[in-house]
């Protein structure tokens, strides 16, 4: 029985540690049937280093989603790789130090500025460099923190995940006419590398453990990459601006 990714060609971003969601989402692209590539920066050879904990062998890209000259060549490189696209994994975020961890209204607009193209505006930068390669159509999976809440510690990283959020949504409404879809992942909090850069991510991962109806494991990044993996099949085929929620049910508790 073939993968549900069989003959798909997948862009992924984001794979720096293999507690990464974006690393798990590549290992099992691959393991449903999927030819990737994966983009990295600033450091590629760490990410290369990584991927050779992966099923098969892929080719690293050194790709900075705020260069324009960066983003001008990766058509030709996974042209030549891969012949195309069928779906892109934005897994990218960044906020300076002095807009995380309860400065929020000390923050400097240039930090603010950072965070939010980084984090926001590069999911509009990187489908639109892509999308010339998605001739059929295809699927863009983004990752949020659900944007809906002020969560401890987050300052700055919420009004961007906001920003993500409604990025995506006006990207499915443009993009739809070339059959490309757009959607989110909001997944719980993990204890990845983008987690460890932000000052006090335990008390913000309390949360879950008093709140999630569902056992919430912050060691399995797995649950995450299996939706970014089912957004990239065929099985969501008329489904474009959705956020898809794997919390353990977190965003539909009250009190």
């Amino acid at each position: 029985m073939s993968g549900i990714l069989e003959g798909k060609r997948v862009l992924i971003t984001g794979v720096l540690l293999e507690s990464s969601i974006a690393f798990h989402a590549a290992k099992l692209a691959q393991e449903q049937g999927a030819e990737i590539i994966l983009t990295a920066f600033p450091r590629p050879t760490l990410t290369e280093r990584i991927a050779k904990k992966l099923p098969r062998p892929t080719k690293v890209v050194e790709l900075d989603v705020t260069d324009d000259e960066h983003l001008a060549r990766i058509e030709g490189i996974v042209r030549e790789e891969l012949g195309g696209l069928d779906g892109v994994v934005h897994s990218v975020g960044f906020a300076p130090p002095d807009a995380l961890g309860g400065n929020f209204l000390n923050t400097p607009f240039e930090s603010v500025a950072t965070a939010m193209h980084v984090s926001a505006f590069s999911l509009k930068s990187l489908t639109m460099a892509c999308l010339p390669l998605m001739q059929g159509g295809g699927s863009v999976v983004g990752m949020t923190f659900d944007a809906q809440f002020a969560w401890p510690q987050y300052d700055w990283m919420g009004p961007a995940k906001a920003a993500l959020e409604a990025t995506s949504r006006y990207l499915a409404r443009d993009l739809g006419k070339e059959n490309v879809r757009c959607n989110l992942v909001s997944a719980g909090p993990i204890g990845s590398m983008a987690a460890k850069s932000i000052p006090g991510f335990t008390d913000l991962a309390d949360v879950w453990n008093t709140r999630s109806p569902l056992e919430w494991d912050m060691a399995d990044p797995e649950p995450a990459g299996r939706g970014i993996v089912a957004l990239l099949s065929d099985w969501f085929p008329k489904t474009t601006g959705e956020i898809v929620h794997v919390d353990g049910g977190v965003h539909i508790m009250g009190a």
